[in-house]
């Protein structure tokens, strides 16, 4: 994928291929999603209580259900809608609620919150041109799939070095050199997906509505 100010016709293609996404609803990789999502404000109010070993572990299972059901839609041909909002929306939310509790408990500066969370407003603002066009959402790209890695991985490791725990030194190093790249790398993934917005603005015209 171009990182500079074109997008190749392949990729505009790649894109636009996204909006021909099945409309089914009740697929096992949106039911994977679904029940990451309910378990964000549990997961939140693990960290709020500072029960941290319980609120990884949460996290690791939901990590694992987001690699699964990726995999299950593409081997079982059960890409949706649905689930292409489903799926990026889970990891935000966890992404949100960690610094959000990190940032409560003093572990983390308030501004990587709002560094993170502009990022995300950055995103939302570009859906309604999309929806607009017929698109639910931008396929998420190798720089964002990093940037998520890097996120999900720093912010534990980051609430395991503010513990009493043996490993907790060497995991505040790790996990603050995951957290400062995947902020980076999650900075850079938006402003390529501002750029393949405004391409497909240029490139598809607004969707009439339907009438009856």
């Amino acid at each position: 994928m171009p990182l500079n100010g074109s997008t190749s016709a392949g990729e505009i293609s790649a894109i636009a291929d996204t909006a021909v996404a099945s409309n089914r609803v009740l697929t096992i990789p949106n039911v994977l999603s679904f029940l990451r999502l309910v378990g964000v404000p549990f997961f939140f109010a693990l960290i709020l209580l500072q029960h941290d070993l319980a609120a990884i572990v949460l996290l690791a299972v939901a990590s694992l259900t987001d690699l699964l059901d990726g995999q299950i839609a593409r081997r079982l041909n059960q890409v949706s809608k649905l689930g292409e909002v489903l799926d990026p929306a889970a990891d935000r939310f966890y992404i949100f609620a960690t610094v959000l509790g990190l940032a409560i408990r003093g572990i983390i500066p308030w501004w990587l919150v709002v560094v993170l969370v502009c990022r995300d407003l950055t995103m939302a603002a570009l859906l309604p041109s999309l929806r607009a066009r017929g698109f639910t959402s931008l396929p998420v790209n190798f720089i964002g799939k990093a940037a998520t890695f890097c996120l999900l991985y720093a912010l534990p490791l980051i609430l395991l070095g503010a513990g009493p725990w043996v490993i907790s030194p060497a995991a505040r190093i790790i996990g603050w050199a995951f957290g400062i790249w995947g902020a980076f790398l999650y900075w850079w993934a938006g402003l390529i997906y501002v750029r393949q917005a405004r391409q497909l603005v240029k490139t598809f015209p607004v969707t009439k509505p339907r009438t009856n």
